[in-house]
């Protein structure tokens, strides 16, 4: 009983089920940090969902007056009427309208996605299967990510989202993120950001985002990309300007391009 009472006061409390990272019973969009998941969020919820919740209201009362009025001891002698062109009219330009009202706004957002400002970090995400590889080319950093094993997880980290090597970016600075794979298709999303692209094979996507929020953030692989599809999760930790140059100072001597590059090269050789 306890446990069908938490599913409900799940359901409709919204402070339960926000957050950076998946939650059990969640409803609804994780928090946004950024303001390109706050626009999807408002597009949604202020939009997308009065709209559909008219459409399944007035549906179902057409169906329930269908039943009710024109059953069979009511209505015994059945109008033989096929047609009727100003019905026709209404049901093919009524839904065209609402689309175009859908539409609109939701180009806006398209737009505003697909345009990058200027970039303050530059991030290159690379799937493999199954991990990420991230390079910082302005910074000559290289590492791979890969996702902590269940035994080895520390307090507080979510079982199938911590990584050994996460992305580390300042706060309020744009960051651009090129998305291109080593094999297969995958896709790089980070809800929290309203973020999601291809990495295709040979080709680089690009997109942005703006963390307006200090923290960590989980997202995983989203495109079917082979049997460990489920286990190349991706971790973005956003952090003061500050904590930021300490960390690329550090990752400037532990994640040299060079050093890392040869060391491959050796291996490759043996």
């Amino acid at each position: 009983m306890k446990k069908i009472l938490y599913i409900i006061l799940s359901l409709f409390t919204a402070s339960t089920v926000l957050a950076n990272q998946p939650k059990d019973w969640q409803l609804g969009f994780q928090d946004p940090a950024s303001d390109g998941m706050r626009d999807i969020v408002n597009f949604h919820n202020n939009l997308l969902l009065p709209i559909i919740i008219a459409i399944s209201v007035f549906v179902l009362f057409l169906m329930v007056y269908a039943c009710i009025r024109f059953r069979a001891s009511r209505n015994p002698n059945p109008s033989k009427t096929t047609h009727n062109v100003t019905v026709e009219i209404l049901w093919t330009l009524i839904p065209c309208l609402i689309l175009i009202v859908m539409a609109v706004p939701s180009f806006k957002i398209l737009y505003k996605q697909d345009t990058i400002p200027k970039a303050d970090v530059t991030v290159k995400a690379i799937g493999y299967q199954w991990y990420w590889g991230y390079e910082y080319p302005d910074e000559n950093i290289i590492f791979e990510s890969y996702m902590i094993e269940t035994k080895d997880l520390k307090e507080n980290q979510p079982r199938l989202l911590a990584v050994d090597n996460e992305v580390v970016v300042p706060v309020n600075k744009v960051i651009k993120v090129l998305i291109t794979a080593n094999d297969v298709l995958h896709a790089w999303a980070l809800p929290s950001f309203g973020v999601k692209r291809d990495a295709v094979p040979g080709r680089i996507n690009e997109t942005w985002f703006k963390a307006e929020k200090v923290g960590t953030y989980y997202g995983q692989c989203s495109e079917l990309c082979g049997i460990k599809h489920a286990f190349m999760p991706i971790t973005v930790r956003v952090v003061s300007e500050e904590d930021y140059q300490e960390w690329l100072s550090e990752a400037r001597v532990k994640f040299a391009k060079e050093e890392i590059e040869n060391d491959k090269l050796k291996l490759a050789s043996k």
